[in-house]
């Protein structure tokens, strides 16, 4: 389904050549400030333009058309609306009938009977990150309230101290296997191909206890919200894989003080599947981008034979330059909506 969330719930919708592409956040505190402005950073993060992205650009401008009055948030759904202007749809005609391999085409035209919207991939486009983002750019409000600040949210018990300011940072670690960026990204320049990455996600001053064991852990949470940005393949959290090779006193982290620091953070900040105040460390790997202009072959669904094709169109060269904000907006809706379900709500002073 479309929707994420129990409290703080988040529902997507577009297609990448259809006229908009939107989010509606239902569950949002009343009282919060949002106005267009508070979108542009994030918005611009996640923007094409760079080398090695697509040259599809559009303005990316939120519409904000419920939920928030005189620049506050009202409690009801807010929806948030961007216009698609920059479309060239004649590109993906041949896709109607000759489905890119890596790309959704061929299994969402058998799961919707073709009445799919294969332009650009249609709902199954990295173009829907763009309403991901602009949902994180709420969610990171909420993160940011503290009951010293008289906002929203006032503490559930057990819960411990949560401090002002949880910040969520994202970085590329490589490209194509090289941690020079740009020596990677030049791999596949040169080959005219395209190529993937990695990906790191840092999270400070989460309180101790996010999380709602078994089903809905927090590195459950994350993982599934992940894994709604296309093109990930993969997510470790704290040493990951490399934990299998380690011996458990040398993988066990340490606790120092009674505020849960540890020595080692190898578990990345979640045990038992609720945060330990730890920093919250994990990784994500991004698969190269399916459409390239290197020769493929694929099956002809309308003549049933397998033949030879190239993508025409604009795509990015490498989808991973564009993930880190989306990958923060992500983990702030999460993190947004397990702080909802540890806590009272009362109204803003």
């Amino acid at each position: 389904m479309n929707s994420f969330g129990r409290i703080f719930r988040v529902n997507i919708f577009g297609e990448s050549h259809g006229e908009y592409v939107g989010v509606v956040i239902d569950g949002c505190p009343v009282g919060i400030p949002l106005i267009v402005q508070d979108f542009s950073d994030d918005l611009e993060r996640r923007k094409a333009g760079a080398k090695g992205t697509t040259p599809r650009k559009e303005d990316d401008a939120p519409e904000m058309v419920s939920g928030v009055f005189n620049n506050k948030t009202t409690g009801s759904p807010i929806t948030i609306l961007f216009k698609n202007s920059n479309i060239r749809s004649s590109d993906y005609e041949k896709q109607r009938s000759v489905p890119r391999p890596g790309h959704a085409d061929f299994v969402a035209s058998k799961k919707f009977d073709g009445f799919q919207d294969y332009r650009g991939g249609g709902h199954f486009s990295g173009r829907l990150t763009v309403a991901l983002v602009a949902a994180g750019v709420v969610a990171k409000k909420i993160l940011d309230l503290t009951p010293e600040s008289g906002n929203a949210l006032a503490f559930g018990e057990g819960l411990g101290e949560v401090k002002r300011g949880i910040t969520i940072t994202s970085q590329i670690l490589e490209i194509g296997g090289e941690i020079d960026l740009d020596k990677g990204l030049q791999k596949a320049i040169d080959a005219k191909d395209s190529i993937g990455g990695i990906i790191e996600c840092r999270v400070n001053e989460l309180p101790i206890g996010l999380g709602e064991p078994f089903f809905d852990s927090a590195e459950s949470l994350i993982s599934h919200a992940v894994f709604a940005i296309p093109a990930v393949r993969a997510i470790e959290f704290g040493t990951g894989f490399s934990a299998a090779k380690m011996f458990g006193s040398r993988h066990n982290d340490a606790i120092e003080n009674a505020t849960g620091k540890t020595k080692t953070n190898h578990a990345g900040g979640i045990v038992g599947g609720l945060t330990n105040g730890n920093e919250l460390v994990f990784r994500i790997a991004i698969k190269p981008t399916s459409s390239t202009p290197q020769e493929q072959r694929t099956l002809n669904i309308e003549t049933n034979k397998v033949e030879s094709f190239s993508v025409k169109g604009r795509h990015d060269l490498c989808i991973a330059l564009r993930v880190p904000v989306v990958l923060e907006s992500v983990t702030a809706i999460v993190l947004a909506d397990l702080l909802l379900l540890s806590k009272k709500i009362s109204q803003p002073l």
